[in-house]
C-alpha cells in the first residue's frame, strides 16, 4: 500500500470513527425516559437555562402556554410524556415529574416508591411535611448538605404510602404547592 492510499484509509477512518462520536454524544443528550432527574435538571437540562437553551440541550422542542410570562411551564412535544419544565423570569426554575413511573432520580426514587425506600435513598436528608391537599400525604423533601447545593431541593409528593409525583429544582419555586398558580 503506498503512503497516499495509507493517508487516505487513516483520513476516512479518523472522520468515520469522529462521525460516530458526534452520533453518540447527540443521541445520548437528547431527553428520554431514562434521563436521570437531579436536584437541578435532568439530562442535559439545567435550572437556570433559557427556554431556547433547554430545548437545544433536551434535543427536543419545548411547547407551552406562555400567556403568563412571569410564570409558565413548557413540556417536550413528543417524549418524555408527563415531563415539565416550570419557567420563571424567562428560565428553568423547575422540573415536574406527573404519572411517569419510568423517570427516577439519579439515586433511583421514582413514582410508587414508598416513603420509607425515599427516606432511605436519601438518609438524614429528608424534611416530612403534611401534605396541603392529600389528606395523609406528605411532602418528603431533600435537602442537600453540601454548600453549593443549598438553594435546591428535590420534593416526592405522597399520599401517606406512596410517591405520587415529584420535583426538583431551585428556591423558592420547587416549594410552590400550586405550580404557577
Amino acid at each position: 500500500m503506498n503512503n497516499k492510499v495509507k493517508l487516505l484509509t487513516l483520513a476516512s477512518l479518523t472522520l468515520a470513527v469522529s462521525f460516530l462520536t458526534v452520533g453518540t454524544v447527540v443521541a445520548q443528550a437528547k431527553l428520554t425516559n431514562q434521563s436521570k432527574l437531579f436536584i437541578n435538571g435532568i439530562g442535559q437540562v439545567r435550572v437556570g437555562m433559557s427556554v431556547s437553551q433547554a430545548a437545544k440541550a433536551a434535543g427536543t422542542k419545548l411547547i407551552g402556554d406562555s400567556a403568563n410570562n412571569s410564570c409558565y411551564y413548557v413540556k417536550p412535544e413528543n417524549e418524555p410524556k408527563n415531563l415539565f419544565f416550570m419557567v420563571t423570569k424567562g428560565r428553568i426554575s423547575r422540573v415536574d415529574v406527573r404519572q411517569n413511573t419510568q423517570i427516577t432520580t439519579l439515586k433511583g426514587a421514582k413514582i410508587g416508591d414508598t416513603e420509607a425506600q425515599i427516606k432511605s435513598l436519601y438518609s438524614g436528608q429528608i424534611k416530612v411535611t403534611p401534605h396541603k391537599y392529600v389528606q395523609g400525604g406528605h411532602y418528603l423533601t431533600f435537602i442537600p448538605q453540601d454548600h453549593v447545593n443549598q438553594n435546591y431541593r428535590v420534593v416526592f409528593e405522597t399520599d401517606g404510602k406512596r410517591v405520587t409525583q415529584f420535583r426538583s429544582g431551585k428556591l423558592p419555586e420547587v416549594e410552590f404547592v400550586e405550580g404557577c398558580s
